[in-house]
């Protein structure tokens, strides 16, 4: 429950940071927010629940490349959001419900695994049904406005913490397409939920810019199509269902496009509204494409990058029973050379491509302008990081 004062004072901020026009060009980032599901995730949701009933990233083989535990991560190492931080020099994102004391200064990660961009009785009263949390996109902006006074004690200086933060707004959306899928839900129908999903998004990014954010980083979704779980889940027989390259599903990939030029044009339309702020659409689909396309080239083995790491067989070594956490389930030998995990989620290696590309390379639009702050090796090495990851 928000004071008068704090009410007070994010009012006062957004009618002060409504008047400042700021170049971001380039720029150092104090700090960095990040919004989203289990993609961005860095222990929230294990934080959240009952210890007697941690998610599957509670247990190890999770964390095990980079932290060498579980840490709450759906992967066995670094996300995106890490490679981000550590590329501009700043630690770990510490998750907004971690344990113990942590000082968001430099930043804090909303994003809570199974987390959806619609609400949860907005998804339910249309029969898609959220196992994991309702801490929706929403619910997590919400936070944000909690914690801001704590940052900042006038609205000149929240807007001076927002204009030297970076916004990291997802991936977030994921979830809301994944559990209708999984519901076996028609894609006609799902496909109906795309305009409300970026609309969800936008608003997320108002809000935002609104209490004096301006650089605001929007990723795309991942190609569905090359994801283990749902290449199991819609094995077929026509081989036109499949991408002779690839062998990634051509119909969920598609889906995903839609998805991703809806929200590009949406953030055009953001940017006409908002002239000021840098809003940056970051293209995973196609940054993730490089793997499936040319595995070899970016050091993925061939014939695995379609496979989970951690699974429990069949051809995709996906199989929901036995998920990737349990005692009986095993992991690959080296992940680095797998772009799946999990058989929902990425390896270290695959995310640190997809951060690559992003940062340093063409997949952000427009360009990405961040200053390096960090040691040139840090994108490649498996080392721990120098500063205490949470």
């Amino acid at each position: 429950m928000k004071t008068q004062q704090q009410h007070l004072l994010i009012s006062s901020v957004l009618v002060f940071a409504s008047t400042i026009v700021p170049s971001t060009l380039g720029q150092h980032y104090n700090a960095i927010f990040s919004f989203g599901d289990s993609l961005a995730d860095t222990g929230n949701l294990v934080n959240m629940v009952d210890p007697d009933k941690l998610p599957h990233a509670g247990f190890p083989p999770y964390g095990s490349t980079y932290f060498h535990r579980p840490t709450g991560r759906y992967s066995d190492g670094r996300l995106v959001i890490d490679f981000i931080a550590e590329y501009v020099g700043l630690p770990f994102l510490p998750p907004y419900f971690g344990k113990g004391e942590h000082n968001f200064q430099q930043g804090v990660n909303f994003a809570v695994s199974g987390a959806t961009a619609l609400d949860f009785g907005f998804l339910e009263e249309r029969g898609i049904y959220n196992p994991g949390t309702n801490n929706s996109l929403n619910v997590q902006v919400q936070w944000f406005k909690n914690l801001l006074p704590s940052l900042c004690s006038t609205p000149s200086g929240c807007s001076e913490v927002l204009r030297h933060s970076l916004i990291v707004m997802g991936e977030i959306g994921g979830n809301d397409y994944n559990y209708a899928f999984f519901q076996r839900i028609d894609v006609k129908e799902i496909r109906k939920l795309v305009p409300l999903v970026v609309n969800a998004i936008a608003l997320a990014i108002k809000d935002l810019i609104e209490l004096g954010a301006v650089t605001i980083l929007v990723p795309g979704n991942f190609p569905l199509g090359c994801i283990p779980s749902f290449l199991t889940d819609y094995k077929s027989s026509h081989k036109e269902d499949y991408d002779p390259v690839t062998g990634c599903i051509n119909w969920l990939n598609e889906f995903s496009e839609y998805h991703n030029e809806q929200l590009k044009l949406e953030q055009t339309n953001l940017r006409e509204l908002y002239p000021h702020v840098n809003i940056i659409y970051a293209d995973y689909y196609n940054a993730a494409m490089q793997i499936y396309e040319s595995p070899d080239q970016f050091g993925f083995t061939p014939g695995e990058v379609l496979k989970a790491c951690c699974g429990s067989g069949g051809p995709y070594n996906f199989n929901p029973p036995l998920l990737c956490g349990y005692q009986t389930v095993t992991s690959c030998d080296d992940p680095s050379s797998y772009a799946s995990w999990d058989g929902l989620h990425f390896t270290e290696a695959a995310y640190r491509l997809v951060a690559k590309s992003i940062i340093e390379g063409t997949y952000a639009l427009p360009y990405l302008h961040i200053p390096r702050h960090i040691c040139p090796s840090i994108m490649k090495s498996n080392q721990m990081h120098t500063v205490k990851d949470i």
